[in-house]
């Protein structure tokens, strides 16, 4: 058993603490990451409120990157010292969703038991495979891919999550081809990815929509065509005027039911809402059916943005180290461990793009 300081949530929706844990060694096919940082993700958050259920007391944080100090049996291609970002993509390789290319949805059942302890050997869960808010974690190999040594870390943390489900949704869950037209509901941290995503692909128009002109400008900077108050009348109408008609695709990067009920409003005939963000368990959104299907309009989830992290992580950090994707530029603030309500705290207000914890 190791000893580690983590952030741990005893009582949804109070303020996370921060004590020393055990964590077990690696076994079979499993390695250890010590970590370097580790960014705050609005899922993250709506675990420690209770928003999706679970079990407490657990450790949450999932969007990580470290080196590798240990590797146990059965693991191939990483070894100790080798620079990595931790994903919570968990993926067994055999199911008939990892074997069609779609690990992100994985069938086997995760292990009931996980490697955080308290000190006095009660269990901890480690929320969403990962348990990274705090210094070390222990994950199965699937979960990890090796980035080169010389990036930094807490860009190479925004990959674990924010941005390869913002990219990943528009170039895997959409299939944008250049040429066509989006709008972006929700211009936070996977929103701002998804408009870099669609600009990547080659939209002709990407339209921002959200509540804050401030986030629309940096939105802009991502690579928003356009930007659109959410809180004017109809906003949709400014939308599709923008556009000079509907959108071919409309990313919903934000978890909230007003926003999917007007979603495929701005739609084009052919077009698809892509549901990214997540409400809360119970949020029920309405739709008009029959109008969708009349125009050949449709929705599709995307989870973590379909991605298969050996094969788009590698491309993100080449398109990053040509400048062409933004990362550094996505870090809003960076706080050390002890400081992590105060970093949620920031996170809830809606100004950040991505707040960081970064260990020494």
């Amino acid at each position: 058993m190791t000893k580690v300081k983590a952030a741990v949530c005893h009582t949804f929706g109070e303020p996370l603490t921060i004590e020393t844990i055990s964590l077990c060694a690696p076994t079979m096919g499993e390695v250890e990451v010590t970590l370097k940082a580790c960014a705050i993700c609005h899922s993250d958050i709506s675990f420690a409120e209770g928003g999706w259920g679970g079990t407490l007391p657990a450790v949450y944080g999932h969007e990580a990157a470290g080196h590798v100090t240990a590797v146990a049996d059965g693991v191939h291609g990483l070894q100790i010292g080798d620079s990595v970002v931790v994903t919570l993509i968990r993926a067994c390789g055999n199911c008939p969703s990892c074997a069609s290319g779609k690990p992100v949805i994985c069938e086997t059942d995760q292990p009931a038991e996980g490697p955080l302890t308290t000190t006095d050997g009660a269990p901890i869960v480690q929320a969403m495979n990962c348990g990274a808010f705090a210094e070390k974690v222990v994950v199965d190999q699937s979960q990890v891919v090796k980035i080169p040594a010389t990036m930094g870390m807490e860009a190479a943390s925004l990959l674990a999550c924010g941005v390869i489900t913002g990219v990943g949704a528009v170039v895997n869950a959409a299939g944008l081809r250049a040429g066509q037209d989006v709008v972006v509901i929700g211009a936070g941290g996977v929103g701002l990815n998804a408009i870099q995503g669609a600009r990547i692909a080659g939209a002709r128009r990407i339209v921002a929509v959200d509540m804050s002109e401030e986030k629309l400008a940096i939105a802009k900077e991502f690579g928003a065509t356009d930007g659109i108050l959410a809180s004017q009348d109809k906003p949709w109408h400014a939308a599709k005027a923008a556009i000079g008609r509907g959108a071919d695709a409309v990313f919903v990067t934000v978890g909230m039911v007003p926003v999917y009920n007007q979603a495929p409003r701005y739609l084009a005939a052919g077009g698809k809402v892509v549901m990214v963000g997540m409400p809360h368990i119970g949020d029920a959104a309405t739709y008009d059916p029959g109008g969708m299907a009349a125009n050949g309009q449709g929705m599709v989830g995307s989870k973590m943005g379909d991605v298969v992290i050996a094969r788009d992580i590698p491309w993100m950090v080449d398109l990053y180290q040509q400048g062409r994707l933004k990362l550094d530029e996505l870090v809003s603030g960076r706080w050390q461990l002890e400081q992590i309500n105060e970093a949620i705290a920031d996170t809830k207000t809606g100004s950040a793009k991505r707040n960081v914890i970064v260990f020494d």
